[in-house]
């Protein structure tokens, strides 16, 4: 197994949405032994604390729920994870998913400097495709993908270099799509996932094929892991629960077989919130798919008690 430098950075993102909490996530990761899992596998982690948001006035929005904010969140992830990638593998630990918009964005911003073509691997049961003007409930944590991949208007919002193709994107675990972004998705090549077809199938067949396909185009690939990918009962700590999510073996098998590829360049692990957790269920459970993504096998592992 290769070894690698993670670079653990803290987004207490919690603009996004109005349900609070996800600010704390970072250190729960923390708390629940994510450095030390990750140099336990023989990685070498540096911990370069939590970013901060550039400096900003909120402005009232009749729609838009702390844009100015999260935007100011966009800016600073977007310089930290480019500056990260130059060093090693960064893990965003959040703070909610609109911090996607500048992890994605940093990456995006290393790749085209690179010359490389970037994926996106979007675990979740939402895909988070709105623009400004489709969202309903103006909580932008449901609008990065659509800001990444240049739809729509984000004016303020800081320029793509070179927005994300849609052939070069997975969402995997969908199970919670509103009508508007049903719609757009069908028009667009992004794979698309759903827990039944998951069901049908397994999980591991599409995933193997987009992993091809990264592999084949010589791409980086960053992969965002939301909490609410995983079935909310046994990963309780979001406040976006939606029942039938991934088992514990499905995600573990998703995160051994991107570490089985060695495409992961960058990783986001989002919205926790541990305001909602049972005694760190859920935190534990994503430090330990973390592990997986980077080598962990099914016989490193302890049986834990909660």
């Amino acid at each position: 197994m290769s070894k690698r430098h993670c670079i653990l950075q803290g987004a207490p993102l919690d603009s996004g949405k109005r349900r609070r909490g996800c600010l704390m996530g970072p250190d729960a990761f923390r708390t629940a032994g994510l450095a030390e899992a990750l140099e336990d596998l023989g990685h070498s982690v540096t911990d370069r604390g939590n970013i901060t948001p550039r400096p900003f006035t909120e402005t009232i929005q009749t729609n838009l729920h702390r844009l100015a904010e999260t935007i100011a969140w966009t800016e600073a992830l977007a310089d930290s994870t480019e500056a990260a990638l130059r060093n090693g593998l960064p893990i965003t630990m959040g703070g909610d998913h609109a911090l996607a918009a500048g992890t994605v964005l940093g990456a995006m911003r290393h790749a085209t400097r690179q010359n490389r073509p970037l994926f996106v691997l979007w675990l979740d049961a939402h895909s988070d495709f709105h623009t400004l003007d489709s969202t309903d409930s103006g909580n932008l944590h449901g609008t990065p993908v659509g800001y990444f991949t240049g739809r729509g208007a984000f004016d303020g919002w800081p320029a793509l270099p070179a927005p994300v193709p849609y052939e070069n994107i997975a969402m995997i675990g969908l199970r919670s799509v509103d009508p508007a972004e049903r719609a757009a998705l069908q028009d667009t090549a992004i794979t698309r996932v759903d827990m039944r077809e998951i069901d049908e199938t397994g999980i591991a067949r599409p995933l193997g094929v987009f992993l091809d396909k990264v592999a084949a185009a010589g791409g980086m690939l960053h992969v965002s892991l939301d909490v609410d990918f995983l079935d909310p009962a046994v990963a309780p700590a979001v406040g976006t629960t939606v029942p039938g999510g991934a088992t514990v073996r499905e995600g573990h098998l998703v995160m051994e077989m991107l570490h089985d590829s060695g495409l992961m360049t960058s990783l986001d692990l989002v919205e926790l919130n541990p305001f909602l957790d049972n005694r760190g269920q859920t935190a534990l459970l994503m430090v330990e798919l973390a592990a997986s993504g980077l080598g962990r096998n099914v016989f490193d592992r302890p049986t834990r008690a909660y």
